[in-house]
């Protein structure tokens, strides 16, 4: 299998971070790749209509995008489970990663605006909204998710470990962990994990 990666992705890191999990990183070959929302460079696009990170070439040659649909495959190939078996707890698990991926999606477009759109176009308005959908994810993680967080390991712990991650990579300053102990200590425990410590993002 071949990966189109980048160090910085917390989309590229949830999959990796499953692949280890997996014991199934040896298996995949990363290829360096450098996305752009606003051009369309080298053999992604190729491959990926949308030109986004993380992109997997099967062993037979298919494109499976994005994260959640290939962490959902690598999850296939090999036991244990980290999508649960039972209705209730595969549409859970999915339902947690989406909120997690929302937080980056916010987050990502929160860093759009300030490091690629010229100074005089940046709207306030947008980025207090972006921003209010990060800490909205935040408080729902630490209430109404909280009970998610804990037991055996899913993709959807992966994947707000994996938000959590890339925020405090890209807004150190934000505390985030003061008025949220339980989502503070779950990310404790995770970036204790092998598989954290080997995806941390560097750039």
């Amino acid at each position: 299998m071949k990966l189109f990666h980048s160090p910085t992705s917390p989309y590229v890191r949830k999959v990796m971070v499953t692949a280890i999990e997996k014991g199934l990183d040896g298996q995949i070959e990363k290829m360096p790749t450098s996305a752009s929302p606003i051009k369309r460079e080298g053999a992604l696009p190729t491959k990926n209509p949308l030109a986004k990170v993380p992109c997997l070439i099967t062993d037979d040659g298919r494109a499976l995008f994005d994260s959640p649909v290939i962490c959902a495959y690598i999850d296939s190939l090999k036991s244990p489970p980290l999508i649960p078996a039972d209705a209730k707890g595969r549409f859970d698990c999915m339902t947690l990663e989406a909120l997690a991926d929302g937080f980056l999606d916010a987050g990502i477009l929160l860093r759009y605006e300030g490091a690629l759109r010229p100074e005089d176009k940046r709207w306030q308005e947008w980025i207090d909204g972006q921003m209010g959908k990060i800490m909205a994810a935040i408080d729902a993680l630490e209430t109404t998710y909280a009970a998610q967080l804990t037991g055996p390991l899913t993709v959807g712990q992966i994947a707000v470990a994996c938000a959590l991650g890339w925020f405090d990579f890209r807004y150190g300053h934000v505390d985030w962990r003061k008025d949220h102990p339980k989502l503070a200590a779950f990310a404790k425990r995770m970036s204790e994990r092998p598989s954290m410590q080997a995806t941390v993002p560097v750039g």
